[in-house]
């Protein structure tokens, strides 16, 4: 059964809390300062922060659920962007993760799927930033249509990390 990709509402904020943070972790704690995972974690995977972003009307969020568990999540949210995003009406990609136990099945390819017709119901261009040492989700942007465009900070806990910023058109 293929997974399903679902609009996030306000009684998923502990679940995407609990699973935000997990795939977090799996995905940057063995490269990274583990204080400034926990820092990170501890400000961003929040009950009442991922309440507040389900209610914001700026945000979309997509939950993939395969067998009833959740395989993955993507958050848009609508906002300024980098000066060197230069389309128009912008979309951040902020968060775009599934699970390493559902990697290799096609998921990330149906979870963005389902943000690009998302994206387009909110702007016309879509962005995003990954850490520079991330090759394997560069690559998959790449793949989905991204094109590097630049750079900026990204605070990890006390780490200023680099990290690329990638754009698309939702037009096409």
């Amino acid at each position: 059964m293929p997974p399903i990709v679902r609009r996030g509402t306000p009684d998923d904020a502990a679940r995407i809390t609990e699973f935000a943070a997990r795939v977090f972790r799996d995905a940057f704690e063995a490269d990274n300062r583990p204080e400034d995972v926990v820092a990170h974690l501890a400000a961003t995977f929040t009950p009442e922060r991922q309440s507040a972003e389900l209610r914001d009307p700026s945000w979309t969020t997509l939950l993939m659920e395969e067998a009833a568990e959740p395989a993955g999540y993507a958050q848009l949210r609508q906002g300024p962007a980098p000066a060197c995003v230069t389309g128009p009406n912008p979309v951040e990609l902020v968060r775009f993760y599934v699970d390493r136990r559902w990697h290799g099945r096609g998921n990330a390819q149906s979870l963005m799927a389902s943000v690009l017709v998302a994206a387009s119901e909110m702007g016309e261009t879509l962005w995003l930033s990954v850490w520079e040492r991330n090759a394997r989700a560069m690559a998959f942007y790449r793949k989905s249509g991204f094109v590097d465009v630049g750079s900026k900070i990204f605070r990890l806990g006390g780490d200023a990390q680099s990290d690329r910023v990638v754009a698309r058109s939702l037009r096409d």
